[in-house]
C-alpha cells in the first residue's frame, strides 16, 4: 500500500453522476496528507486485516460471476416466455422487451462496491417492461372455487424454486418491497423486481438519471433506489484511485488494497450484536435491498470530511466523528434535491420528521431516511458501540506514538480487542426468546421472513416503551426451538422452528411493583401485525419465553465462548466483580453494616448501664428507709447481710457487664473509665468510633454530633465528605424542601441577617380586582372560584332556559347571566 505525500490538498469532492453535478452537503475538515506515524500506524492495521481477516477466493469470486451470469439468462427467458406465451406479443417486440440482449441484472450494496466479505449476500434487481406484472413474477394466485393457493410454473420464483442449483428458496410477497431469497450454488441472493414505465427495456437505460423513476410504483421506486444509492456512493469516493482503495481498506478486508474488512464489517457487523444486513441499528430494513448501506454512507461521509487521510487514520476519524455525532442532525453526502417527478423527498422542516433521532439520508433522488427504524434504545447501544470503538483505536494510536522502534509493526495484535466476540448473552439480566414455528420448513421459511421484518416494531415501539432501561436484539437466529416443554407445540412444529433473542434491563426507578408484564405488547403484535401475514396457514405462530442469564439455553454460548456456558458465566462474574458500581455498593453496604453494629452495640451497653443506675437507686432509697425507721435489733445482722449481699450482686453485674464489653474491645477499664463512657453515651458518642482528636475535643468539653461522627466514619474508610459549607448551590441559595430539618435551621440562622433585612421592607400586597367578602375558594390552578351573585350563575353546560337570563361565555367564566348586564368577552372567543 502506498499513500502520495506530496501535492496541493484537494478541496472539490463533488462528482457528475446521471446527468447532473452532486456536491457534499459538509466541507472538507483536514483535507492534509498523512505523515510517517499515520503511514506506520496504516502499516500496523494492515498486518493484522492480512493475518485475521479472510479473504474470498478467486474460485470464490468466478462462481458469483458465473451465478450473476445464469440469473441474467434466465430472467431473459421468463420475460420472453411471458410476451411470447401469454401476451402474444411479435418477435420483433419481444426482443425489445427483453432488452435486445442487453443485460437484464443490476446489483447494489457491498457487493457492488466491491466491499463484501466471504460468504455474503448479493442484493440484485431484475428490472422488465411495464406488461410484465409482479403476478408475472411470483405466479401465485388463488382459486375461487376452492381457495388454495396456485402456482404458475411458468413464473421467475417457480423457474428459479425448481432450479436444480436452488436452495433454501423463500418467497416474501407481502412486504413492503416483494423479495425472493435463495441459494444458487451456495451464494445467498437477494432479488428485487423493478417494473419499468416504458414498454421495452432501453439499450442505453441510465439508471442514475432521476427520469427512469418516472411512473413506476412504490416498491419499483424503492427496489431502483438500491443501486442508485450505491452507484452514487462510489461516485464520491473515487476521485482519485488512492482515496477509492481507502474506501475500500475502511469498509472491507478483500484482495489487494481492501484491507480492513473486519474493521466495520466482521465487528462491526453486528455492531455489537446489532447485523449491518438489518442496517446500522436493531432491524432497520427500510427496503430489503438496503444491506449496508448505511455503513457506506457513513464511511463515504468520513472520506468527504478527510479526503486523503491514511486507511488507520480514517478508522480513527470514523469512530470520533460518530461518538460526537450531534444527533438527531441528519447523516447526508449531498442535499437532497428534488426532480419534480412527484415523489415525497426527505426534509428537515417536515413535521412527520421531527421525531427521528439518528437520521441517515440516501442521495439519491428522492431523498430517504434509511434508519427510519432507529430508536432512542438502538442509538443508546450505537453510541456506547462508537465510543467503545473510539477508545479502543485511540489508545492504539497513542502506543503508536510512543513507540521508537519497529516492534509496532510486526503483527498489530493490539487490535484484536477491537475485534472481541460481542458479550450480547451476558451483558443483561433479563432475554426472550421468540419462537418462530411452523407446520413444516417451506412454510417456516416464508412466515420468519415476515417475522422478521415486523421485530423492530416489537422491540421498539411496544417493548421498548415499557420501563426498561436498554433493550436490544439479537439479529442472529438459531435453528432450535427454546420453548418451553410445557408449551403445546407439536413435534413437526419443534422441529421447523427459528428461535431470536432479545436482551432487556428494567427500569428500577420507572418500574411498579416487583414483576414487568409483557403480555398485553405481546397480544397487541399478534393481533395487529402478525395477522397480516397472507395466507396464514394452521400451525405457524410464535411462541415467547422469558430467561434470566443463568437460564439460557446453552447453544447461544456456543462458538462465542470456548468451554460454552462455563467460562461464559465466569466471565461475566470477573466484570461483575470488577464493576466500581458494584464495588461501590458493595462497600457502601459494608459500611452500613458496621454503623448498625456499633448502634446495636451502643443500645445494649445503654441498656445494661441503665440496669445498673436502677439498681444503685434502689439500694440507696432502701438505706434511707433503714436509717429513718425503728431498726429491729432481732434482725438488724440480717438485714446487713442482705444489703452486703445486694451490693455483691450489684457489682457483680456491673463487672460483668464491663467485662463482656472489654471482650469484645481488647481492653481493660477501671471503674472511673466506664462511667466516663456512659456519660459519652449519654451523650449520644461512642468510644469505638471517636478519634484520638475526638477525645481531646471531649475533655475540652466540646461535644462531637452524629453527623460530624459519621462523617469520620466516612473519611476513614477512604470517602471524602463535603460539608454544605462548602457546597455551591446552582441557580440559587434556596434549601430544597428534601434535605433535614437540622440543616434547614443552619441555613436559616445563616441568612437570617438578610430575612431579617427583608422584613423591615414594605411587603407586596395582592388585590383582587373583585371585592370579596371572607374567605374565598380557590381551584387547582388557584384561581378563584366565582360562586355567582344575582346577575350571574355559573354553570359549566347548557341546563335549559332561565327567565331574565342568557347562556354566555364572559370574563367571569361560563354561566347564565342577566339580561343586559354589561359583560366583558374574552378576545380569544368568537361566537
Amino acid at each position: 500500500m502506498t499513500t502520495p505525500t506530496t501535492g496541493p490538498p484537494p478541496t472539490d469532492m463533488s462528482a457528475r453522476i446521471g446527468g447532473r453535478v452532486v456536491t457534499p452537503a459538509l466541507p472538507v475538515v483536514d483535507g492534509s496528507y498523512p505523515n510517517e506515524a499515520d503511514l506506520q500506524f496504516s502499516k500496523c492495521l494492515e498486518a493484522y486485516s492480512g493475518e485475521h481477516i479472510p479473504i474470498e477466493q478467486v474460485q470464490e469470486i468466478q462462481r458469483r460471476e458465473r451465478v450473476l451470469n445464469s440469473m441474467s439468462q434466465l430472467c431473459r427467458e421468463w420475460i420472453e416466455g411471458v410476451c411470447r406465451d401469454q401476451l402474444r406479443m411479435s418477435e420483433e417486440l419481444v426482443q425489445a422487451a427483453s432488452g435486445n440482449g442487453r443485460n437484464l441484472m443490476f446489483t447494489s450494496g457491498s457487493f457492488r462496491l466491491g466491499v463484501h466479505e466471504p460468504g455474503a449476500d448479493i442484493d440484485s434487481i431484475c428490472v422488465a417492461p411495464n406488461m410484465i406484472t409482479r403476478e408475472h413474477f411470483f405466479g401465485t394466485s388463488i382459486d375461487r372455487l376452492t381457495g388454495k393457493v396456485m402456482k404458475d410454473p411458468s413464473s421467475l420464483a417457480e423457474r428459479i424454486r425448481n432450479h436444480p442449483d436452488v436452495s433454501n428458496f423463500n418467497a416474501v410477497e407481502s412486504a413492503a418491497v416483494p423479495i425472493l431469497t435463495f441459494d444458487w450454488e451456495g451464494v445467498n441472493i437477494d432479488l428485487l423486481f423493478a417494473r419499468l414505465a416504458s414498454s421495452t427495456v432501453p439499450a442505453d437505460l441510465d439508471i442514475d438519471d432521476d427520469t427512469v423513476l418516472d411512473g413506476v410504483d412504490s416498491a419499483t421506486e424503492k427496489s431502483l433506489n438500491g443501486p442508485r444509492v450505491t452507484n452514487l456512493i462510489a461516485a464520491f469516493v473515487s476521485g482519485t484511485p488512492q482515496r477509492y482503495q481507502n474506501f475500500l481498506f475502511v469498509v472491507d478486508a478483500s484482495v489487494s488494497g481492501r484491507k480492513c474488512e473486519a474493521c466495520i464489517r466482521i465487528k462491526w457487523g453486528f455492531w455489537g450484536g446489532i447485523n449491518i444486513n438489518i442496517a446500522v441499528s436493531l432491524v432497520i430494513q427500510l427496503y430489503p435491498n438496503a444491506g449496508g448501506v448505511n455503513i457506506n454512507i457513513a464511511v463515504s461521509l468520513v472520506i468527504q470530511l478527510y479526503p486523503n487521510a491514511s486507511p488507520g487514520n480514517l478508522l480513527r476519524k470514523f469512530f470520533l466523528v460518530f461518538k460526537s455525532w450531534r444527533w438527531p442532525n441528519p447523516v447526508m453526502l449531498c442535499k437532497p434535491h428534488d426532480a419534480e417527478l412527484g415523489l415525497h423527498v426527505w426534509s428537515a422542516f417536515h413535521a412527520a420528521n421531527a421525531r427521528q433521532v439518528a437520521p441517515i439520508i440516501t442521495p439519491a433522488y428522492p431523498a430517504m431516511n434509511s434508519t427510519l427504524a432507529v430508536s432512542r434504545q438502538t442509538l443508546q447501544i450505537l453510541h456506547e458501540e462508537f465510543c467503545r470503538g473510539h477508545d479502543v483505536v485511540d489508545k492504539i494510536w497513542k502506543e503508536s506514538l510512543r513507540s521508537t522502534d519497529n516492534s509496532f509493526n510486526s503483527d498489530g495484535e493490539m487490535f484484536a480487542e477491537l475485534f472481541k466476540p460481542s458479550d450480547f448473552f451476558i451483558s443483561y439480566p433479563h432475554y426472550l426468546s421468540i419462537c418462530i414455528v411452523g407446520p413444516s420448513q417451506e412454510a417456516v421459511q416464508s412466515w420468519a421472513g415476515f417475522v422478521e421484518s415486523r421485530l423492530r416494531r416489537l422491540v421498539s415501539d411496544l417493548l421498548g416503551k415499557l420501563p426498561v432501561s436498554k433493550i436490544q436484539l439479537w439479529p442472529k437466529k438459531f435453528e432450535a426451538c427454546c420453548a418451553e416443554r410445557e408449551s403445546t407445540l407439536t413435534l413437526a412444529q419443534r422441529k421447523n422452528c427459528l428461535t431470536y433473542f432479545i436482551g432487556f434491563r428494567i427500569d428500577k426507578l420507572r418500574i411498579r411493583g416487583k414483576e414487568l408484564n409483557i403480555e398485553q405488547q405481546i397480544h397487541t403484535f399478534k393481533e395487529t401485525d402478525l395477522k397480516r401475514f397472507q395466507p396464514l396457514l394452521p400451525g405457524q405462530d410464535i411462541v415467547v419465553g422469558c430467561y434470566k442469564v443463568k437460564e439460557l439455553p446453552r447453544i447461544v454460548f456456543e462458538g462465542t465462548y470456548e468451554n460454552g456456558k462455563e467460562e461464559a458465566m465466569k466471565v461475566r462474574r470477573k466484570r461483575m466483580d470488577e464493576d466500581p458500581k458494584r464495588i461501590e455498593r458493595k462497600r457502601m453496604r459494608e459500611l452500613k453494616a458496621r454503623e448498625a453494629e456499633m448502634e446495636r452495640r451502643k443500645a445494649s451497653l445503654q441498656e445494661k448501664l441503665d440496669l445498673l443506675k436502677a439498681k444503685k437507686k434502689e439500694s440507696k432509697s432502701g438505706e434511707q428507709v433503714q436509717s429513718s425507721g425503728e431498726p429491729d435489733i432481732g434482725n438488724e445482722e440480717d438485714n446487713k447481710n442482705d444489703d452486703v449481699v445486694e451490693d455483691d450482686d450489684d457489682v457483680a453485674i456491673l463487672e460483668d457487664a464491663l467485662d463482656t464489653i472489654q471482650d469484645g474491645t481488647g481492653q481493660t477499664k477501671s471503674r472511673e473509665e466506664a462511667e466516663k463512657d456512659r456519660m459519652m453515651l449519654m451523650a449520644g458518642l461512642s468510644e469505638e468510633i471517636i478519634s484520638s482528636e475526638d477525645a481531646n475535643e471531649q475533655e475540652k468539653g466540646k461535644v462531637v454530633t452524629r453527623e460530624e461522627r459519621e462523617s469520620r466514619i466516612l473519611e476513614s474508610a477512604g470517602i471524602k465528605i463535603v460539608s454544605d459549607d462548602e457546597i455551591v448551590t446552582l441557580g440559587s441559595n434556596m434549601i430544597p424542601r428534601w434535605r433535614r430539618p437540622e440543616l434547614i435551621e443552619a441555613a436559616e440562622a445563616k441568612i437570617g441577617r438578610k430575612k431579617r433585612r427583608l422584613d423591615s421592607r414594605s411587603r407586596a400586597k395582592i388585590t383582587f380586582k373583585t371585592k370579596f367578602d371572607g374567605l374565598v375558594e380557590l381551584d387547582a390552578n388557584g384561581l378563584v372560584v366565582d360562586k355567582g351573585d344575582e346577575n350571574f350563575i355559573p354553570s359549566k353546560a347548557w341546563t335549559g332556559r332561565r327567565g331574565g337570563f342568557e347562556f354566555k361565555l364572559s370574563d367571569r367564566g361560563l354561566g347564565y347571566y342577566r339580561t343586559g348586564a354589561k359583560i366583558v368577552v374574552p378576545s380569544n372567543t368568537a361566537y
